[in-house]
């Protein structure tokens, strides 16, 4: 256990593979400087692998006070124990009062990997983390400027806030696209701290031969026009009128978890809270019941429309412009109506 420093900095893993930062990364420092600066400290960044110095300005670009340059040959590809051991040791060596990860593949491998070794806690998936104090009950003992993690519990059904005040660092993942990504500032400077690495071929118990990175078929984050179906589409080929209508707004077609389990969509086009996290400038939901998992996903949308034949849908809470009625009906008029005036 790693001794609790409330002087400690905030750290963000900034996870980048091929000499590429990742997106979840570089949105973790803005969440970061609002952290940071609510408790006074400075906001770091951790940088892993081989000939990456260039990346500590982007990161300074995007909130970083200080970088922390971890570089060595062994380290260029990630691996768990290498990278683990690592950042175990530097967090034993600085005592940071909170490290964030993004929730990508890497960051759930590795995460739970140094929270075991430092005896640390680690809430997975957050959709929020905020700064406040935490009072125990039996002993009236108040703990000030915890970290508030905070994340669906239950399949969703309801919102928990997780705390750790005795065993820190106080560790979280965050889903992708949950925080907004910062604005960069080319003007800003980091401090670089530069970090002695010991790693052994022994340390790396696999050698990677070769690494193949698929991208994904849509950029949903990066759309300003996003039309979604659900399971109340029916059918993949019923889907085709959520391509069509989203085509014909120059827009993203996407999907609820349940029109991907159901085939109708590729999982790269899933949105919600076990799929991307998007803020499009609108968002038009046709055939979605609008659970709270789906909704975790999109709610921040500027405007949202919804297309469904249960007025009594969930998703018409959200919703700013309501239709109820059949989608077969509602959706083919919407098309030839913005065809007529394009």
């Amino acid at each position: 256990m790693i001794d609790v420093n409330t002087n400690g900095e905030v750290w963000v893993f900034a996870e980048q593979h091929g000499g590429n930062l990742e997106d979840t990364g570089l949105e973790l420092l803005s969440k970061g400087a609002e952290l940071a600066d609510k408790l006074g400290v400075k906001l770091a960044a951790l940088l892993l692998g081989d000939n990456c110095t260039t990346l500590a300005d982007k990161l300074a670009h995007h909130g970083a006070d200080k970088v922390y340059l971890a570089q060595h040959q062994l380290l260029e590809n990630y691996q768990t124990n290498s990278y683990a051991k690592v950042i175990y040791d530097l967090i034993h060596k600085y005592e940071p009062q909170i490290v964030l990860y993004g929730a990508t593949p890497c960051g759930r491998d590795l995460a739970p990997r140094i929270a075991s070794a430092a005896k640390a806690g680690l809430t997975a998936d957050c959709t929020d983390l905020q700064i406040g104090d935490h009072k125990i009950s039996k002993t009236d003992k108040v703990y000030k400027n915890l970290l508030f993690q905070i994340r669906p519990a239950f399949g969703g059904n309801i919102i928990a806030t997780i705390i750790n005040y005795d065993r820190w660092p106080q560790m979280a993942t965050v889903r992708e696209g949950v925080m907004p990504m910062p604005e960069p500032d080319t003007k800003r400077k980091a401090e670089v701290v530069t970090e002695s690495v010991e790693v052994a071929p022994d340390d790396l118990p696999l050698e990677i031969l070769d690494e193949h990175i698929q991208e994904k078929k849509v950029n949903l984050k990066a759309s300003r026009i996003i039309v979604a179906g659900g399971a109340g589409v029916g059918s993949k080929a019923n889907f085709k009128l959520i391509w069509d209508l989203a085509h014909s707004l120059g827009g993203a077609p996407a999907g609820t978890r349940a029109a991907v389990d159901l085939g109708f969509i590729d999982h790269d086009h899933q949105v919600g809270q076990t799929g991307t996290t998007v803020r499009p400038s609108l968002y038009i939901a046709v055939g979605i019941s609008g659970a709270i998992q789906h909704q975790a996903g999109m709610s921040e949308s500027k405007k949202i429309v919804a297309v469904n034949n249960d007025p009594e849908a969930p998703i018409f809470n959200i919703a700013h412009y309501k239709i109820v009625g059949d989608l077969n009906d509602v959706v083919p008029k919407m098309i030839k109506a913005i065809r007529e005036k394009a």
